[in-house]
């Protein structure tokens, strides 16, 4: 009884070491288009005059490059701190959104804490690498590649701060090119085995082009952070409705 035991912790050891080393191989490509993204988002933190040090600071626990962008643009034309707060709770709204999303992909006995954690972690490709995860979501996982994303991240940022004006601005910008490269790899392999998802994606892309170029809609002059939250709801809810998930393809 007592090796059976031994046995069984020995098991359970291996399989954390093993979600949390997968989700570290996972989350290195994503680190290095993060240096990549957050080294030019950087430049602009550095004409808020924000230190390397609050650079890093900020980064770490913000993670979104369009609010952090926002942020540091609205800072720099002296915006008031409500419009600063709206602008980002809008823009970064949308991790509520993966958040709730996530909750499916936890095992009925996750606890709430850990269940917690990994909602702190979310940010489009974590979220993304998570949501694909097979079966039940490890928080392990998703810890492994928030552990080695989110550092580089915020090193990313101090970094371009230091750098200042040193590299020209194209350069720099050529750089994130990768991280979209690494946002497509992640979709197509879900795309290829799903024809549901295939065309929900399809839309996304379609609907999203035509909600910045038609006429009207610009006129509205309504933020691509609040574009993003009602395509998100109304093609995930149109996905839902068409083609349910049954429980037996949720694991």
């Amino acid at each position: 009884m007592g090796q059976s035991r031994t046995v069984v912790k020995i098991m359970e050891k291996s399989k954390k070491k093993s979600a949390y080393a997968k989700g570290l191989r996972d989350g290195f490509p994503i680190a290095m288009g993060y240096f990549a993204v957050a080294f030019s988002l950087g430049f602009m933190a550095k004409k808020c005059t924000l230190t390397p040090i609050q650079g890093f600071i900020g980064s770490f626990f913000t993670r979104a490059s369009a609010g952090e962008y926002g942020v540091y643009s609205m800072v720099v034309q002296d915006a008031g701190y409500i419009s600063v707060v709206v602008m980002s709770l809008i823009t970064n709204l949308r991790y509520l959104l993966m958040s709730t999303a996530l909750t499916q992909k936890f095992s009925p006995d996750t606890p709430l804490l850990k269940r917690i954690l990994v909602g702190c972690c979310v940010t489009d490709e974590i979220f993304g690498i998570s949501i694909a995860y097979p079966g039940y979501l490890d928080p392990r996982y998703t810890f492994g590649a928030f552990s080695i994303s989110t550092p580089l991240w915020a090193l990313g940022t101090m970094t371009g701060i230091i750098a200042g004006s040193v590299l020209p601005t194209r350069a720099v910008s050529a750089l994130s090119v990768a991280l979209y490269g690494m946002f497509i790899a992640i979709i197509i392999p879900p795309s290829k085995k799903d024809r549901a998802v295939c065309i929900a994606v399809a839309a996304s892309f379609l609907l999203s082009w035509l909600t910045r170029n038609l006429d009207y809609i610009r006129q509205l002059n309504i933020s691509s952070g609040t574009i993003t939250i009602v395509l998100t709801i109304v093609i995930s809810a149109a996905a839902a409705i068409i083609k349910p998930i049954t429980p037996a393809e949720e694991v």
